[in-house]
């Protein structure tokens, strides 16, 4: 037997609350031994991790990929290894290309590309309506069985209750999970931000908190009646924290996640019409990002990459015309650790919400345990660049670290013993 011997690491395991400088013995893609030197077997290769944290792989639970149909935002091959860059062996991607993945096809597409490309795992979110529209249920059975994890209808809005209803029965027999967002389009079309003081002040059309909660509500009571397994995808409100306790309380099986920027950033960051931090679903009040960041603290929400990459033609519209979205996975990790800087997080808490908690909701393991697939971060918090264009791997450049320093650096990543960034 041949290891790989990463040496002096801090490893920070989340699911058995490890926090301790030791070496791993990694075999056959697995970890063969912890602390401890194998019995037999020789060392082929050892990395000194001296001053480094190795973390479980990251696991996104939602992510644009602009392949097939947007080659001018990317491919999956420069989207996976940004994906890889900032610290993911696993991805989520939203059915939302063009074609949608509405079809085995097109998720056979996806699950073939991102093989061939060899950086983070792809696992495509299947649509749960055809073509995305919220009207004819597609064969998500089939999507299933094609290599779908999950079906999503992304932000599309589904047409009505009715239709809700019979997706969840649906995705209920067959135990498929529903990735759900909560969006009431009538009091959200046409919005581009938070509704609230700033929007006032800049003129521009705001989106409310009673979009998102009205919605989640709706879902929630279907929840209830259909037993379907739910994920909701990309809360942003304190009043959908709240409601989501009752619901856990109520013993309803459902999974939330709130995405990055808005961990990061308020409504206050749209002064100055930059319209990068046009973003859907919206940044919101300060109080809500308190009240999400203490959700992610307790363990009830995951956190979510939402990687939108766009062309610069898309992001330089005036502000309520540009493209939503963030370019997020080049420099993901080091972002995500701004959390613990500012001591809003622990180093634990963080990367449970990126590891173990998403891990949950998919049905995988994701911990550096023995005999488990060695899918892991080696991360070094005293290294520190510049991110610039020309260095990034994402087709769009539509980055909030783009041009600045960034503390911290993705090292290396390995999936299943194999390194991939």
């Amino acid at each position: 037997m041949r290891y790989l011997h990463i040496a002096n690491a801090r490893v920070i395991n989340p699911q058995t609350q490890t926090d301790e400088i030791t070496d791993v013995f990694v075999a056959d893609g697995r970890i063969a031994t912890l602390g401890r030197r194998p019995d037999a077997g020789e060392i082929e290769h050892t990395i000194d991790a001296t001053g480094q944290w190795l973390i479980p792989g990251l696991i996104d639970l939602g992510g644009h990929l602009p392949e097939p149909g947007y080659s001018q935002k990317g491919s999956i091959a420069s989207e996976t290894e940004a994906a890889a860059r900032g610290g993911f062996t696993h991805i989520c991607s939203l059915p939302d290309t063009k074609p949608v993945a509405d079809t085995s096809a097109v998720v056979k597409l996806i699950l073939e590309k991102a093989s061939k490309a060899g950086f983070s795992r792809v696992l495509p979110l299947g649509a749960m309506t055809q073509d995305l529209a919220g009207e004819q249920l597609a064969s998500m059975y089939t999507l299933s069985e094609a290599g779908a994890v999950a079906m999503s209808n992304a932000r599309r809005p589904v047409r009505n209750s009715y239709v809700l209803r019979r997706l969840m029965e649906y995705a209920a027999t067959y135990d498929i999970p529903l990735f759900l967002n909560a969006n009431d389009l009538s009091l959200s079309d046409g919005g581009c931000m938070h509704e609230g003081p700033v929007a006032t002040r800049m003129g521009l059309p705001g989106i409310p908190e009673t979009a998102e909660t009205i919605a989640l509500a709706q879902i929630l009571l279907l929840v209830e009646q259909t037993g379907v397994r739910a994920h909701i995808s990309q809360i942003t409100c304190r009043r959908s924290v709240s409601m989501l306790q009752q619901a856990l309380e109520n013993g309803l099986r459902v999974t939330a996640d709130t995405p990055l920027a808005n961990l990061l950033y308020t409504h206050e960051a749209v002064t100055g019409y930059d319209s990068l931090y046009n973003v859907q679903p919206p940044l919101r009040s300060e109080r809500d990002r308190e009240a999400l960041v203490q959700a992610v603290a307790r363990g009830e929400l995951a956190i979510s990459s939402n990687h939108s990459p766009h062309e610069i033609a898309a992001k330089k519209a005036p502000f309520s015309d540009a493209e939503p979205g963030m370019s997020q996975y080049d420099a993901f990790l080091p972002q995500a650790m701004t959390l613990v800087s500012r001591e809003e997080l622990t180093v634990e808490q963080l990367v449970r919400a990126l590891s173990a908690t998403p891990a949950n909701v998919l049905g995988l393991s994701q911990s550096l345990t023995e005999g488990a697939d060695f899918n892991a971060v080696l991360y070094d918090p005293r290294d520190e660049y510049t991110l610039t264009a020309s260095e990034m791997a994402s087709g769009g450049h539509n980055h909030p670290l783009l041009n600045r320093t960034v503390a911290g650096k993705v090292a290396q990543v390995f999936l299943e013993g194999c390194r991939i960034c």
